[in-house]
């Protein structure tokens, strides 16, 4: 397989933004799994991937993970110290991060933050639900971005990083009240891949030099 993901003839979707001895940067598309799930027939992924393409990779080179439906950029540490060092940044909130996505109508407020407590619904995994009294809180700040046939484009910029947080956050009666455009858990999506929600930047500090470096990626809606 070559750099570009090619095997076989096949061209594999993962596309490598930047490569570092001690880490990879890819824009992931909608669709695939961050990290392989359980049996063989998930073991596809970005981590997966990565791992074939670059010899010597770590066994687990994710430093942080999207949902499966979640485009955009992911950050995969090659070395245990790369590993290491970018995992702890995202455990200490030490990265930035941001989103775009298209919600489904119109929001009618300009800008804001949205604080709520939630936690795994035991009954309906991997869904998330609102819970006053058992959830940990996640936070978002958000602003509009415009209006656009009816739906509205948004950029998020989450301060935790929690399962679900900004699909939460858009569909909840006491977030935004509005599902992202596509979303198969909290929206009208019907299949893998069809959520308009895009890291579009993602900055953190080299794991070795500590130089501040950040990275863009546009999003295809």
């Amino acid at each position: 397989m070559d750099k570009s993901g090619n095997e076989g003839g096949k061209m594999a979707l993962l596309n490598i933004v930047y490569e570092d001895p001690d880490f990879v940067v890819v824009d992931k598309v909608g669709g695939m799994l961050a990290v392989p799930g359980r049996g063989e027939h998930k073991i596809d992924s970005v981590a997966y991937r990565v791992r074939q393409m670059f010899p010597g990779c770590i066994e687990q080179p994710a430093a942080h993970r999207l949902d499966m439906d979640t485009s955009g950029l992911m950050v995969l540490g090659l070395t245990a110290l790369g590993h290491r060092e970018l995992s702890r940044q995202f455990l200490e909130r030490e990265t930035r991060k941001r989103y775009v996505a298209l919600l489904e109508g119109k929001l009618e407020g300009t800008s804001g933050t949205i604080e709520l407590p939630f936690r795994l619904d035991l009954d309906n995994r991997p869904l998330q639900m609102y819970d006053e009294v058992h959830g940990k809180m996640g936070t978002t700040h958000w602003e509009r971005i415009g209006i656009e046939s009816g739906v509205t484009r948004v950029g998020f910029v989450p301060v935790t990083g929690r399962t679900h947080q900004l699909r939460l956050h858009s569909a909840h009666e006491r977030g935004l009240g509005i599902p992202i455009v596509g979303d198969p858990f909290y929206g009208n999506g019907t299949g893998p891949g069809q959520m308009k929600l895009h890291a579009c930047e993602l900055g953190f500090r080299h794991p070795v030099s500590g130089e501040e470096v950040c990275f863009t990626s546009e999003p295809d809606f």
